[in-house]
């Protein structure tokens, strides 16, 4: 029988898969494991942020595009969307897009071949509310813990960034085993 629970793995690291981590890098294994229930936590974050903020119906990936969308207020090309926030399958976002669409948050306007979307008013206050809730609920909490670092955040941040690029190289090569 199979257990979902996470085994200790080398020198006594929480990992999600112990197969994994007796290999040549184990704490990888536990940071995997990390990112793995971080994202799940995030995910269910903003869909419960957003339906704070008064949009209930939300995927994550509809709340990242509205999100996306919205940022500096500038039109964006599906492909603009799926590049930025790093989908390889351009259907979701479409999705996405056309629900947010019928949803009054976002609009499309043709531009000869292309189509780029931009936020409405309803849209943008919808992006303001989130705000207000992560506001409330999150960055308050982050902050009471005292020892927010806004420097390691942002170091942390771009660890991140580089390692999804260490990630899609390890995708690509895998492709080709």
């Amino acid at each position: 029988m199979m257990s979902d629970t996470p085994k200790a793995g080398a020198a006594g690291k929480i990992v999600s898969s112990a197969h994994l981590a007796d290999g040549g890098a184990p704490s990888l294994s536990e940071f995997e494991y990390g990112l793995y229930i971080s994202d799940n936590a995030f995910e269910r974050w903003i869909v419960r942020c957003m339906s704070g903020a008064g949009y209930p119906d939300f995927s994550p990936l509809e709340v990242m595009v509205v999100h996306t969308v919205n940022h500096r207020a500038r039109d964006k090309r599906l492909a603009d969307i799926c590049f930025v926030l790093n989908v390889e399958d351009t259907h979701l976002v479409n999705y996405a897009l056309k629900k947010l669409v019928k949803a009054g948050l976002v609009e499309a306007e043709k531009r000869g071949k292309e189509t780029v979307y931009r936020t409405t008013d309803q849209g943008a206050e919808a992006c303001a509310r989130y705000r207000t809730v992560r506001e409330l609920c999150l960055v308050e909490s982050v902050k009471a813990l005292g020892n927010f670092d806004e420097a390691e955040i942002a170091a942390v941040a771009r660890f991140l960034r580089t390692l999804s690029g260490l990630y899609d190289q390890a995708a690509r090569a895998a492709t080709s085993l």
